[in-house]
């Protein structure tokens, strides 16, 4: 049996094959704009925003805290946050908790509004690319993404220029892959993270060497 949600939108929102029941990934997309319409009417905040989005809380606030990351200057403080929902990823939460100061800081529903009407036609653009493949148990990978993001986030630390850019388009691509359940974006991810870490080391061991701080510490001088 399929049944339909009760806007309209005919999105299938149930299935049973015999005695089973099956719930249909739904895009991303569909859940922000079923959000935006629920949105109060003056201010909003990120405690709200992840109560709304459940499970695919973890996803959302990992992207924009990469998408974030990219402007040069707050690698620091967005691997710090970035910590946060990785490693309650690793230890089985539900839902991320992060700082109050952010949680409850308010913004204005137009704002928000704004952002989400250009947000979600790219958001639709990209889910024509990225979409449910290679079955996996996404609660059971759940850990290795947390580990792996927060390896990253860790790099994002590095204060070396430009550095911030490869991790932090590396956390976005493994952002879309769980939000999209896309097995296959997945693997390739988890393969450009580990690209991004050999960049990382590499570049730590050239400025170690060229100024001359293993030859310090080796010689004792």
């Amino acid at each position: 049996m399929l049944t339909y949600g009760t806007r309209g939108d005919c999105l299938p929102v149930h299935l049973e094959f015999g005695n089973r029941s099956v719930q249909p990934h739904v895009p991303t997309s569909i859940v922000l704009t079923q959000l935006l319409e629920d949105l109060p009417q003056d201010h909003v905040n990120l405690a709200w925003l992840i109560g709304r989005l459940q499970k695919r809380s973890f996803g959302l606030v990992m992207l924009l805290l990469a998408l974030v990351g990219l402007v040069p200057g707050i690698g620091i403080f967005i691997g710090i946050l970035l910590a946060f929902p990785a490693v309650q990823m690793i230890i089985g939460r539900e839902t991320p908790n992060l700082p109050r100061f952010l949680t409850n800081r308010r913004v204005a529903t137009r704002h928000v509004l704004r952002l989400g009407t250009r947000t979600i036609p790219l958001l639709r653009r990209v889910e024509a690319l990225i979409r449910p493949r290679l079955p996996t148990p996404f609660q059971t990978t759940k850990r290795l993404v947390g580990l792996i993001v927060l390896l990253l986030a860790a790099t994002l630390i590095w204060p070396f220029p430009f550095s911030h850019i490869i991790p932090a388009l590396v956390i976005m691509l493994i952002s879309l892959a769980y939000l999209e359940e896309d097995g296959v974006l997945l693997c390739i991810s988890l393969a450009a993270a580990f690209l991004s870490f050999s960049i990382t080391a590499a570049t730590m061991w050239a400025t170690v060497s060229a100024t001359g701080l293993i030859g310090h510490l080796w010689t004792g001088a």
